[in-house]
């Protein structure tokens, strides 16, 4: 491949090096210089350009993106279209990944121009999922080590386990003073856990905390094919000779290990009776957090072997902490057009479909544009506006909501979804004839985190990313929704935007189409700026010209001070 810079007259038929942002609109990296691009350059005043030309025995690097991606995907991996340079693969089934680190540092280091950043193994995923990606390093690859590569990607390097339907038992001890209702607690806690990796339990006993007891009940669940079975003690393990450990020697099992480093859930039992995983839980699988029993659990509903050697190797990555990115198990979204995430507990829903891929051609844009779309949420019950709803109450005779919804479609945004709620005839009587998309969410009640969750499956498969607008903001302007949208750009790491005036951040926030899962697992009211601290890198400060990314209208005082406001 040739680089370098050249006359604007010897760049046609070349490829844009670095992205240019010129009056007349932006060109990105990797656009193929014609006659109109030149036209564009040149109006601006340009005289050279940077640009790559392919040699022979290069590979354009979404023909190679794509060739190596397809070679990588294993079992149960889907492979996206490439786009800049990059191939995406998607799980095609919630489960577990299953990957080779060694043979990925191998890949990585045939030749520098094709990489492969993937999940690390055994981490759980939704359908749909984000896995892994290939980026070819601009512009091209060539063809002997792309051979290279995929001779060593052989029958696939990046796979994932599916979730298959557990059907479990648990055996729960009890001491004198122990009460039923926290017993049915922990109970219903392990179902929500089982249920979220695709499996059931399908029997329970509660006995004494006696040895003699709980090996009788090994017997009667072992000899009815329950598998894996369960035993949740009223007092922890301490010992290879306490109560459960001797109850599993006692109904001719082994205990394999006793304790595993990972914290929290180190006093974990593994077991095995005839050939059944038994599965001694340490008292903290009493709560929905994350802990040691979590790991294994995951590995047995995807039919990953799991021994002695497996629990030792737990260490790096075994510090664990409440992290958004893992939800806990609890009563999923009913109801309503609001969809569940794939693989986590909740009634069943339709199954979002995979994010959208940076660089596709879309409404907001041609090739290497991103596309944008905009959810409005308009569900709420405006409890501080004295019994009115504020969303439609006029300002400058425009409803407060369709001043915003006007504002997104005019600042490029597509397609604009509402979402509505609390007196939802209302609120579509003021949207009009607006070319929007109305989604009704029957939980709005029960917190913001539900109207996010289906605002974003309406448009997750369409679009790159998307805005998240508050439908009580009147003063966000379409020259804010399109600095937004200017600075977004996934393939170079620009995948949060989020609005700053006075050196305060505001709102809409501009999220790429890979947080959607992500914001989809929240709860309650507290909306999606909670994930903003733990992106690092990914967000972007974006400069807006106004203070209306800051300012909501939430009381009857606001509205008729924005009113004096806009007419001084």
């Amino acid at each position: 491949m040739r680089f370098g810079s050249v006359p604007l007259e010897e760049a046609e038929g070349a490829l844009l090096a670095h992205t240019h942002r010129l009056p007349g609109g932006v060109l990105r990296k990797g656009a193929l210089l014609g006659p109109q691009e030149l036209g564009t350059l040149s109006a601006a005043g340009v005289c050279t350009v940077v640009v790559a030309r392919l040699e022979e025995g290069d590979v354009g690097e979404d023909e190679a993106a794509r060739e190596l991606a397809s070679a990588l995907a294993g079992p149960h991996v889907r492979v996206g279209r490439a786009s800049t340079g990059r191939c995406n693969l998607f799980a095609r089934s919630a489960g577990l990944t299953v990957l080779e680190p060694g043979r990925v540092d191998a890949l990585n280091g045939l030749h520098e121009s094709l990489t492969l950043a993937c999940l690390p193994p055994h981490r759980r995923v939704a359908a749909g999922e984000l896995v892994a990606t290939v980026k070819v390093i601009p512009f091209a690859a060539p063809r002997e080590a792309l051979e290279a590569c995929r001779r060593l990607a052989g029958e696939g390097v990046v796979g994932v386990a599916p979730f298959r339907p557990l059907r479990a038992a648990l055996i729960m001890t009890r001491l004198a003073d122990t009460r039923d209702h926290a017993l049915d607690r922990a109970e219903r806690v392990l179902r929500e856990r089982i249920a979220s990796l695709s499996g059931g339990l399908a029997a329970s006993r509660r006995v004494p905390h006696e040895e003699r007891a709980v090996a009788e009940a090994l017997d009667v669940l072992l000899a009815e094919g329950f598998s894996p079975v369960l035993v949740l003690g009223a007092s922890a393990t301490v010992d290879r000779a306490d109560v459960i450990p001797r109850a599993v020697e006692l109904a001719g099992g082994t205990v394999e290990r006793f304790g595993i480093p990972v914290d929290p859930g180190n006093l974990l039992l593994l077991a095995h009776g005839g050939g059944t995983p038994v599965v001694g839980m340490p008292g903290c699988a009493r709560s929905p957090r994350p802990s040691g029993f979590d790991r294994v659990l995951e590995r047995l509903a995807a039919g990953v072997p799991v021994d002695a050697g497996t629990l030792s190797g737990l260490g790096v990555g075994g510090l664990l902490k409440e992290i958004l990115s893992r939800p806990q198990p609890r009563e999923g979204v009913e109801g309503g057009e609001v969809a569940q995430p794939a693989g986590f507990p909740g009634p069943a829903g339709p199954r979002p479909a995979a994010p959208a891929e940076a660089g596709a051609e879309g409404a907001t844009g041609g090739p290497g544009v991103p596309r944008v779309g905009a959810v409005v949420l308009a569900a709420g019950r405006s409890s501080r506006m004295g019994g009115a709803n504020k969303l439609v109450q006029p300002l400058e005779g425009v409803a407060l909501l369709a001043r915003v919804v006007d504002a997104a479609l005019a600042g490029g945004a597509e397609p604009v979804v509402v979402v509505t709620g609390h007196d939802a005839a209302a609120v579509e009587e003021a949207l009009g004839d607006r070319p929007v998309r109305r989604v009704h969410n029957r939980r709005w009640a029960e917190g913001m985190s539900t109207s996010l969750a289906a605002g974003l499956s309406a448009v997750e498969g369409e679009v790159d990313g998307a805005l998240v607008c508050l439908g009580d903001m009147p003063r966000v302007t379409p020259s804010d929704i399109r600095a937004l949208v200017d600075a977004f750009d996934p393939g170079a790491g620009r995948e949060v935007c989020v609005p700053v005036f006075g050196g305060k951040r505001g709102n809409p926030v501009l999220w790429s189409a890979r947080y959607f899962a992500l914001i989809r697992r929240l709860r309650g009211d507290g909306g999606a700026r909670a994930l903003l601290a733990d992106l690092g890198e990914d967000v972007v400060e974006v400069e807006v010209s106004g203070a209306g990314v800051l300012v909501d209208v939430d009381t009857r005082e606001a509205l008729d001070d924005l009113e004096r406001d806009l007419s001084s």
